[in-house]
């Protein structure tokens, strides 16, 4: 995030003194990619993205059971679509660059749909005991 944002102030500073850098705006872009699909790898290995817990909550027992890994796996079956369409991605671009730095291959920085999508994968995986945990710490704190 710092590096998106020193690159974002100096693009900035730079045209303010009309010596507008021609690649500040095309790196920003993949860095704000990078950082939103690894920042969604790390949210799902503490289980912090948006939910609605409160139909959860609303379930007991084995309804409940049965909507957590219902969502568990449509959550996994749409990051495995990902990563395969990541990599079909990969093997379109082949050897482009991009356009403002042509020494850079594009594969770099679309690696990230791939990469992103398995990290997302495995850190869904990983965090599931503490999603069945939450679920069973929310039925025992429930009023009567």
């Amino acid at each position: 995030m710092a590096s998106l944002a020193l690159i974002v102030l100096l693009g900035v500073g730079f045209r303010k003194f009309g010596a507008a850098l021609v690649w500040y705006d095309e790196v920003a872009a993949i860095l704000l990619a990078w950082l939103t699909y690894y920042g969604a790898a790390l949210a799902a290995l503490r289980r912090a993205h948006i939910g609605v817990p409160t139909v959860l909550q609303a379930l007991s027992g084995t309804p409940r059971l049965v909507m957590f890994w219902t969502a568990e796996a449509l959550v996994l079956a749409f990051f495995v679509v990902v990563a395969w369409a990541g990599m079909q991605v990969l093997a379109v671009i082949g050897g482009d660059s991009l356009v403002s730095l042509p020494w850079v291959p594009a594969r770099l920085a679309q690696s990230v749909i791939p990469i992103g999508a398995v990290l997302f994968i495995l850190a869904e995986l990983v965090s599931i005991p503490d999603g069945l945990r939450e679920d069973d710490e929310a039925e025992v704190h429930e009023p009567t």
